[in-house]
């Protein structure tokens, strides 16, 4: 008998929970223009959460899912991405998102039922969020095959919950994206849950990150709470897909402190013991301290962010609500270069529905 092959999982963390830096921390740790900045990202992606999961409770949007306790990981996203680039998201995405030019707006447009607001104005070839499961990591490779036939240095980027690794969209991209060698990145935000389901069901797997393995190409997995590791990962696996080596995986350790959705109720099925010592990690808090330890941060420019994040929120909900109605008649000008007899007629039924209701409320 003889071995064939062996693998190993590295596992990059440079700033842990209790402000300790290791020592083999990249040069990014104390570039803390950039850092100050990444922070402000994700203190604004949390204020935004939490104001569009007090509107969907009064009524005033849709379902939706909160990135509270993930920040980081998406925030490195959009730090990493260029803008010629593409990203694939799922639907936790928001760090990234603003960072590329995405109106706040535009996602309260979305999540309240609006698909105008998937129409980004910031002049980007991104995808729009992504509730099916795992679709978007066959759009990601289908995006990065464009990039190689026309040798563009672009990268697509897909991100995914832990709960998706389980589809077979997933292992499907993962084995084409290795096969052709495809500038792709695909980024496992691993918070635990997949909706109620622990990860400890979920898959006899170890970790998330050797799902790749079998697919042919370079896995990491990386504590998804610290900024800096994740900013570190990402820049060399974005690197190695533009100069035309691959795809990499790469898993994020994170928590979700927080429902799956506005849907569920996360305290039915989370330990309490589980979530108070995730909290104590959280990549907010281990931030702040840090800037605060380094001298660049203080109670003064904490407030100033925070009042800058609240009106910048609350401005983009004001432009939300202010949003006219889209036309009754979209909801069938849109399906078929020439209506069927069947539907004109169901179609001057809507119009005429809705000017009785438009009459009814003035």
């Amino acid at each position: 008998m003889s071995t064939v092959a062996e693998f190993s999982i590295e596992h990059h963390q440079f700033l842990n929970e209790d402000n300790e830096l290791s020592p083999s921390a990249p040069p990014f740790a104390k570039d803390f223009t950039q850092l100050i900045g990444l922070y402000g990202i994700m203190v604004l992606t949390r204020l935004f959460d939490g104001k569009a999961v007090n509107m969907q409770r009064v009524g005033k949007m849709g379902t939706f899912p909160s990135s509270y306790g993930q920040e980081a990981v998406f925030a490195a996203i959009g730090h990493c991405m260029t803008a010629d680039d593409v990203l694939c998201p799922y639907y936790r995405d928001y760090a990234a998102m603003l960072q590329r030019g995405v109106k706040m707006s535009e996602i309260l447009n979305y999540w309240g039922g609006d698909e105008r607001g998937s129409n980004y104005q910031a002049g980007i070839e991104d995808f729009p969020l992504c509730v099916p499961i795992a679709t978007q990591c066959l759009h990601a490779t289908g995006v990065a095959f464009a990039f190689k036939h026309r040798s563009e240095p672009r990268v697509s980027l897909a991100t995914l919950g832990d709960g998706a690794t389980s589809k077979g969209d997933f292992y499907e991209a993962l084995n084409l994206a290795g096969d052709w060698q495809l500038p792709t990145v695909f980024v496992v935000n691993n918070n635990q849950w997949a909706i109620s389901v622990p990860r400890s069901i979920q898959t006899g797997a170890e970790t998330l990150a050797q799902k790749g393995i079998a697919a042919g190409m370079p896995v990491v997995q990386v504590d998804g709470n610290d900024i800096i590791a994740m900013v570190h990962v990402l820049n060399e696996a974005m690197e190695r897909a533009r100069s035309g080596k691959g795809p990499t995986l790469i898993e994020a350790v994170t928590f979700r402190l927080c429902d799956h959705t506005t849907a569920d109720d996360a305290k039915r099925y989370i330990p309490q013991d589980e979530y108070d010592e995730a909290k104590l990690k959280e990549p907010i808090l281990r931030l702040r301290n840090y800037l605060h330890s380094n001298g660049q941060w203080d109670e003064n420019k904490e407030k100033a962010l925070l009042d800058k994040c609240k009106s910048d929120v609350e401005s983009s909900v004001q432009e939300y609500l202010a949003t006219p109605l889209q036309a009754a008649s979209d909801l069938f000008d849109y399906l078929y270069e020439e209506l069927p007899e069947s539907l004109s007629e169901q179609r001057q039924e809507a119009l005429e529905f809705a000017q009785t209701q438009g009459a009814a409320h003035e």
